[in-house]
């Protein structure tokens, strides 16, 4: 058997327009809405956003990311002002054993590491 794919889903915390506004201004796109969920694709990065609320399982939760160019991921979320916007928390690349790491804190508080290996 042959995996094909993993799509995770991504709580929205308490406001679900403007996360979908958030991964939106990050470069994702919509490919398909409805019913409180959303799929949003970058490239071969896919994941679910769910209209969902719970601060205590979001705290928990982290997605790796991989991109081609760390610092212009980051250059890019700061030029575009979406910590002052959306309310994200963002800190500067960092090296790590597995590569040149962003971490971004959503509005719900999922921590996404956009990693370039």
């Amino acid at each position: 058997m042959k995996f094909l794919s993993l799509e995770p889903f991504i709580p929205s915390g308490p406001d679900f327009e403007s996360a979908c506004s958030l991964f939106l201004a990050l470069g994702f796109s919509i490919s398909w809405e409805g019913g409180g969920y959303a799929g949003f694709q970058n490239g071969a990065c896919r994941f679910i956003l769910q209209q969902y609320d719970n601060p205590s399982f979001a705290g928990n939760f982290m997605v790796s990311v991989q991109v081609d160019d760390a610092a212009d991921f980051y250059k890019m979320v700061v030029e575009k002002s979406l910590v002052e916007t959306h309310g994200i928390r963002i800190n500067p690349p960092t090296q790590q054993p597995y590569g040149l790491e962003v971490n971004l804190i959503d509005r719900a508080g999922v921590c996404w590491h956009f990693v370039q290996s």
